[in-house]
């Protein structure tokens, strides 16, 4: 588990590239990050609508973001990329230039609290049709076929999975999985972890059990959130409303209640 004194930020479902101008706003977020000095930024799934680790499958706004990460990096930032549903593929050495590590879960350790952060996206055990598609889509067979598919192929690929993403395991993001997240998260405290970071859902969810705590970090798309992470080990979460204001607490009550959009994604 990584130790270091450095100020972190954690990100969550950015889902770039869906959305008029979220390059922009990504462009802010990075700026904002290089201006705080963050050591490490990891962000936690979903990136982009759609992130495959070979460069055939990329549009002009993977390039763009990607762009940004490379820049972020260049500053002495760490790039963390964690796997979300919708990346496919983020070891592959042509993501080399834009990310120091990727994987399905990152650890460290900060003030002595020790973190453990996984999109999320496997929490929910019941949802057998997502979890199948996962493990089918992200197996070595898929990996070889997409680095043989043609460039053309390739784009509209990424256009299908897009489509089928919006419909596969949506009715089980509706409504937070609670029990599924409370035993998960208990097990993690059990493991020795004291603080789990979980993306993926969109909406904001805490448990807490004797100074330990679980969250799922609302989605940046939609909210702006960020999790700074301090060398100490506190927690400061910051969002930027719809009309720009950011909210600054270490108090997560503020959007406990939020209900975002409840259109596919």
């Amino acid at each position: 588990m990584l130790a270091c004194r450095m100020l972190r930020a954690v990100v969550a479902d950015c889902h770039l590239g869906q959305v008029d101008g979220d390059l922009e706003r990504f462009a802010g977020l990075t700026a904002e990050m290089m201006a705080r000095g963050v050591g490490e930024a990891v962000f936690l799934g979903d990136l982009h609508r759609s992130l495959v680790g070979f460069d055939r499958f990329w549009d002009d706004s993977v390039r763009a973001a990607l762009a940004l990460l490379a820049e972020l990096r260049r500053s002495g930032s760490r790039v963390v990329l964690i796997e979300g549903n919708r990346d496919f593929f983020l070891d592959s050495r042509e993501l080399d230039r834009f990310r120091d590590a990727a994987g399905s879960v990152h650890s460290f350790a900060a003030g002595g609290r020790r973190f453990l952060l996984e999109h999320g996206d496997l929490v929910n055990r019941r949802d057998r049709a997502y979890r199948f598609w996962r493990a089918v889509s992200k197996s070595g067979l898929a990996r070889t076929g997409a680095r043989l598919l043609p460039r053309r192929l390739a784009r509209r690929l990424v256009s299908d999975t897009e489509r089928r993403l919006a419909k596969t395991n949506f009715s089980y993001r509706r409504t937070l999985p609670v029990d599924d997240l409370t035993a998960q998260a208990r097990r993690h405290f059990a493991a020795g972890v004291d603080v789990v970071l979980w993306g993926h859902f969109h909406r904001p969810w805490l448990c807490t059990d004797r100074g330990r705590q679980a969250r799922v970090v609302p989605a940046w798309a939609e909210t702006g959130t960020v999790v700074w992470v301090a060398p100490e080990g506190d927690l400061r979460l910051t969002a930027t409303g719809a009309g720009g204001q950011v909210v600054d607490t270490t108090d997560p009550s503020w959007y406990q209640e939020w209900r975002g959009p409840e259109a596919p994604r």
